[in-house]
């Protein structure tokens, strides 16, 4: 999922720099670029780590969903005071911080795996999803300030393909070490000491998976903090309480966090169900690992939309690209849930290529002449990520209570019509 914002023309695409001038840290940004594609690979990890939540614990989707809620819930938690952690110690420190926090979620998933415990599975998932805001808290602003003003948007669309490569490999990857499991039972066929052991069995890949990226990022947060001294000229704003939540008195901002907040629910539910979907008979009854490698197309598509869109959006409204791609993303959907085999399939996977300029487009489109509060905008933005907890779980409630996940994709179809709304009002400048 692409959660860093990038910025259009429209806006400041520097509005956390106090001073004008660029910081002075040769190559710094390529462990940036690292930032962007670690967090935006973890994020998309979910999507394979829940089907085989789901199995192992027989969970039904509302359950099951809970992956993400637990996920996405830190944004609301540790958003603001992410933030004031990192103004006090610094972007580096602070990123060092978000790493070290992060390296500790991934190390949870022993304990989990070796007692079989879900809920220990959702806590390791929360303090793993904390890492990721820091970093982010520090990412978003920092690659705008490692370099001029007039490249300051080359860049920024840059780290956002890293991003969106993280989205793309890591699914990937994930499903052949975490649904590659040659298991010729299911829990629901075990109880007692047995099941605790198939669990334990065949969680083994998933604490092995994560162990991995522990170590990985044990090793960016030792590069970065080399760094940790090396910015010059970085100053932050004093900021207090609640700063910035006045904003959603205006409308077009208001509107604009609430699409936020559907958006990332909408996409975040799509891919979480993504396997699950496509293993249907009705659909293209695949084995969950090949199922699990598809969600990289899922994905892709935003990767290769933004480029596209990039490139779009010089020449068309922003506001009525937005509302073209929402619409594009309901049609994809009404396709998917009417339709069958291939067609079914594919086409609710290309709802990845409709997401791609989304979250950009909305972000600028609310953030626009904010002036001095863009940085107020900005946090109260990444609070709104705060959707891909809910809307997930309310997806899951609703496939359990009608017994269909083609039913229940009405409801990311709400969120898109909701957008599409959103990028008509907003068609013309603040």
């Amino acid at each position: 999922m692409a959660i860093a914002p990038e910025v259009s023309s429209s806006t400041d695409p520097r509005p956390f720099e106090e001073e004008g001038q660029p910081i002075d840290a040769p190559g710094l940004q390529y462990f940036v670029f690292a930032l962007f594609f670690i967090f935006g690979g973890i994020t998309s990890l979910n999507d394979v780590l829940i089907p085989k939540l789901k199995e192992l614990f027989t969970l039904n989707y509302t359950q099951a969903m809970l992956v993400q809620f637990c996920f996405f819930t830190a944004y609301l938690v540790i958003g603001i005071p992410g933030a004031k952690l990192v103004k006090k110690i610094g972007y580096m420190r602070g990123a060092v911080a978000g790493l070290l926090t992060m390296m500790v979620g991934c190390l949870l998933f022993i304990p989990a795996s070796q007692t079989a415990t879900y809920a220990i599975f959702l806590f390791a998932l929360f303090v793993l999803a904390s890492g990721v805001v820091i970093v982010q808290v520090v990412a978003n602003p920092l690659i705008s300030l490692l370099g001029p003003p007039r490249t300051a948007h080359s860049r920024l669309t840059f780290a956002q393909a890293f991003n969106s490569l993280g989205t793309t490999v890591f699914p990937i990857v994930g499903s052949i070490l975490i649904l590659g499991s040659l298991a010729t039972m299911s829990a629901e066929q075990l109880s007692g000491q047995a099941l605790i052991e198939y669990r334990q069995a065949e969680s083994e890949a998933i604490w092995q998976g994560y162990l991995g990226l522990a170590v990985a990022i044990a090793l960016v947060a030792a590069v970065v903090w080399k760094f940790r001294n090396k910015l010059k000229g970085e100053t932050h704003a004093p900021s207090s309480g609640l700063a910035g939540f006045d904003l959603l008195k205006r409308t077009r901002f208001g509107y604009g966090a609430l699409c936020i907040f559907l958006y990332v629910g909408a996409e975040v539910a799509i891919g979480s169900i993504i396997v699950n979907y496509l293993m249907q008979a009705d659909v293209l009854n695949l084995p969950e690992q090949d199922a699990g490698k598809l969600i990289g197309l899922y994905w892709g598509g935003a990767m290769v939309g933004r480029f596209i869109g990039s490139a779009l959006l010089r020449m068309f409204s922003p506001g009525k690209l937005l509302a073209f791609n929402a619409m594009g993303a309901i049609t994809l959907i009404l396709i998917s849930a009417n339709s069958t085999g291939v067609v079914s399939g594919y086409s609710l996977l290309a709802v990845g290529l409709m997401n791609s300029i989304m979250f950009p487009t909305i972000f600028s489109l609310a953030c626009e002449k904010l002036g001095p509060r863009a940085a107020d905008g900005s946090g109260i933005i990444n609070v709104a990520i705060f959707g891909g907890a809910v809307v997930p779980v309310a997806f899951g409630a609703l496939a359990d209570l009608s017994g269909s996940l083609a039913f229940a994709l009405t409801l990311p179809a709400l969120c898109y019509a909701a957008i599409a709304g959103f990028g008509i009002y907003a068609r013309r400048p603040a």
